[in-house]
């Protein structure tokens, strides 16, 4: 007897670590009673429904409704990095310097890492909220503030640059601030509403909607510098100090910042209409009758539950919160996966396309700054990035969508890390090649495949995983910290990248900018962090197939929980 104890507890210890545990059924083979030891709460029917239904109409509804909030956060985090040279002609060109203006170091740091801070911030705040709150009552308001922000960052008053650059701050981090919370609102509703065959590629969806902020940042940038440049052309700054910067250039930066605003506004008056997601409706406000009537609107067919049972169950659900011991237990490495591994992603991933123009610079892809005049530098910017996006960022997003739920998460999060470091490599080790004339085509493409495998891997892994580890009570707050990790890496690339990117000879940095450690060394170093990050994926757990509350042991008796440790 002591012989099959034993057996039995190793077989259960197995499958802990296994993140397969299947407790109703081990008991059932072991021939113990359901009826002397409950092991896991029956699914509610309303979710059972939602997890076994059919692809809908209303599943690409909430693609749509919750992706144009990410089309939005894309085009307005990125688009900065098109006009900031141009905003750097205007504010900040002395005419008795052979080069046109650049904006200065810690300006530069400034308008390109405000918004970020802001997202930090509302990511943390609002990821709190749609616990608290619900994640349609704040869902509305995140999308009201992007929309005020981007026509007030084009606003931003004053001739002066110290006016232009603190109002311009100023917007950009309540922009910031608005973009933050789409993260794990967007995550957590496209989860909630999901059934578990396609939940990966419908979160998935919603993200890659990113790819085409930046592609549409980088093709509404074109198309008006195009514009501006044929109505107003002018000598390159090697020819003219003053004419080679188009007074009217002050325009077309703000166009373009204000245009963010217009697919965030086509898609407030649907997001209002969604109803809440029956998994906050019934596990957190424990209205379980409410979540099968919204439910049943939803998918159009009458959802049959048991209330009183499913209220009993609701109610006797675990309460313990993030700072607590039962956290720590179930989900601390889950936790530890998804910000660490958020974070190194983003180290890498917003230094490449936040400095895109200055890398393409550096390599020759885009003439020397004195060749051209203001307006046409923003169009050469503007066409490189539209060419890095549609052929490396925007399918990169679409594989996933594709494999996701084929391969699983996390195979391609440690595939695209691992691909990352290795194109990386291939960039930084050869670099002196690189940088040869007629050898940054090749450099382009190399650069283009490491977007494409961050975007078929962790950039996109990274969004998904905490949307479905974690207990519908904290799955919004886990969601939100998670990514405000990967912003404060994003933070590091941006201000990091900007100063150790310079050159060690003044002829080889930018003005006023102090000595770095090169370009070269400096693609080490995102290498460096892409391979951490691939060694942190370890940890990551694999969702691919199952529910919500499977995933995050929600169904699991306490005390069971307890057993599976002994």
């Amino acid at each position: 007897m002591s012989k099959y104890i034993e057996k039995k507890n190793n077989n259960a210890l197995t499958s802990v670590f296994s993140l397969k545990l299947d407790i109703i059924e081990q008991k059932e083979e072991e021939g113990i009673s359901k009826q002397s030891t409950k092991m896991a709460r029956e699914q509610l029917a309303v979710l059972d429904k939602l997890d076994k239904a059919k692809t809908q109409g209303y599943h690409f509804l909430a693609i749509v409704i919750a992706g144009m909030g990410f089309f939005t956060d894309a085009y307005d985090l990125f688009v900065i990095s098109i006009v900031a040279k141009l905003i750097g002609r205007l504010y900040y060109t002395d005419l008795n310097y052979k080069n046109p203006g650049t904006l200065p170091p810690n300006v530069s740091a400034a308008v390109t890492g405000v918004a970020l801070c802001g997202t930090l911030a509302g990511q943390l705040f609002f990821g709190w909220l749609g616990d608290k709150l619900g994640r349609k009552s704040v869902y509305g308001f995140t999308l009201i503030l992007m929309v005020i922000c981007s026509i007030a960052s084009g606003l931003s008053f004053g001739h002066q640059p110290k006016g232009v650059i603190t109002t311009l701050c100023f917007f950009r981090f309540w922009l910031g601030f608005g973009v933050g919370g789409d993260y794990p609102l967007s995550a957590t509703i496209m989860s909630e509403y999901a059934n578990k065959k396609t939940r990966g590629s419908f979160i998935a969806a919603v993200f890659a909607m990113q790819g085409f902020g930046i592609l549409f940042a980088a093709l509404v940038s074109l198309v008006v510098s195009a514009g501006f440049k044929s109505k107003f052309p002018a000598p390159s700054y090697n020819e003219d100090h003053v004419r080679s910067t188009q007074s009217q250039g002050d325009y077309l930066w703000r166009i373009v910042l204000m245009f963010g605003s217009v697919p965030a506004a086509l898609t407030y008056y649907w997001r209002m209409r969604m109803p809440e997601t029956a998994r906050y409706t019934a596990l957190i406000a424990r209205n379980t009758k409410q979540a099968a009537s919204d439910m049943s609107k939803v998918l159009q067919e009458e959802i049959v539950e048991d209330h009183e049972r499913a209220q009993n169950d609701v109610a006797g659900a675990d309460q313990w919160g993030l700072f607590s011991p039962q956290f720590a237990k179930r989900h601390g490495i889950h936790l530890l996966a998804t910000t660490t591994t958020w974070f190194f992603l983003d180290v890498a991933f917003y230094s490449q396309n936040l400095f895109q123009k200055d890398i393409f610079s550096k390599v020759g892809w885009i003439p020397k700054a004195g060749t051209m005049n203001a307006i046409e530098e923003v169009f050469r910017i503007a066409r490189a990035q539209t060419y890095i996006a549609l052929c490396g960022t925007v399918p990169g997003y679409w594989f996933t969508v594709a494999f996701i739920d084929i391969i699983g998460r996390f195979w391609i999060q440690l595939m695209g890390f691992i691909m990352m470091t290795i194109f990386m490599l291939a960039l930084a080790i050869p670099y002196n090649h690189w940088i040869q004339p007629g050898n940054s085509t090749g450099f382009v493409v190399m650069y283009g495949l490491t977007f494409f495998f961050a975007n078929f891997g962790p950039n996109s892994t990274t969004f998904i995983v905490p949307a479905e580890v974690f207990p519908a009570r904290l799955r919004s707050t886990c969601h939100g910290i998670s990514a405000a990790a990967g912003k404060a890496g994003a933070i590091i690339g941006a201000f990091g990248f900007l100063y150790a990117s310079q050159g060690k000879t003044p002829e080889t940095r930018d003005r006023g900018y102090p000595k770095g450690i090169g370009m070269r060394n400096s693609l080490f170093v995102l290498a460096s962090t892409n391979l951490i990050g691939t060694v942190m994926s370890l940890f990551v757990p694999e969702a691919m197939g199952k529910s919500l509350e499977e995933v995050s042991k929600e169904n699991l008796e306490e005390d069971e929980e307890n057993k599976t440790h002994v």
